[in-house]
């Protein structure tokens, strides 16, 4: 068998959430922008999805806030809490919406816990993706219960289409972190993608009335729950 190379070792290495993110803030619009299919068509499709009466909207893991700018055209008046594990990422997102009202709040969203019936919306993009079943379900919860009645939950996210395909996933979570012994109570950068079925499941199990999907460009879903 070929040894690594020094570097190729270091890549090979999972880093822990908030560095990686860190680590790319110079390059993370780009790589969301041209190289992930169909979510530039996904920001603008989600932000007609935002009630247009809508005063609050919650954003998890807001990253910079791409999926901002076109919500700012739509409703420059909206109140919006980003939150985010990554510093330099939340400073980026402040400099970009200097003249909007933005609450940045540097923090892992699945420790969160929100006020009862602040948000007229919430929102996740390119985020839960790096969750197990158990963790979506209680953020889920918690966003249900952040969210005042009539609510509405946005999620546009990496989904697959197969049993197949999650399994894979989950099995690779499995094997780097029992490989590189990766504590569970740390937050890593790795990737568990569910089906579209089992993400509805998963908010309808969270306390959701209704979940469903409204929007689909290669792996890039939007699902909306009520």
């Amino acid at each position: 068998m070929k040894e690594l190379t020094d570097e190729e070792r270091a890549r090979s290495i999972t880093v822990k959430m908030d560095d990686f993110f860190t680590a790319r803030v110079g390059i993370y619009d780009y790589h969301m922008l041209h190289n992930v299919e169909g979510l530039p068509e996904g920001y603008h499709e989600l932000a007609k999805l935002i009630p247009p009466d809508a005063q609050t909207l919650l954003d998890l893991g807001c990253g910079t806030g791409l999926e901002l700018e076109e919500i700012f055209n739509l409703n420059p008046r909206i109140q919006v809490t980003g939150i985010d594990l990554s510093l330099p990422m939340l400073d980026r997102l402040l400099e970009k919406f200097s003249s909007n009202s933005i609450t940045a709040v540097c923090a892992s969203y699945l420790d969160c816990d929100f006020d009862n019936a602040a948000f007229d919306c919430a929102l996740s993009v390119e985020t839960m993706h790096h969750w197990l079943p158990e963790e979506k379900i209680k953020v889920y919860k918690s966003i249900h219960k952040a969210l005042k009645t009539g609510g509405r939950y946005i999620e546009c996210d990496y989904m697959v289409d197969t049993q197949a395909e999650e399994d894979y996933w989950f099995s690779e979570n499995k094997r780097i972190r029992a490989e590189q012994n990766l504590a569970d109570d740390e937050y890593y950068h790795l990737d568990i993608p569910c089906t579209i079925n089992k993400q509805i499941s998963l908010l309808l199990r969270a306390g959701f009335r209704q979940a469903s999907t409204v929007w689909r460009k290669g792996t890039t879903t939007i699902i909306v729950a009520e």
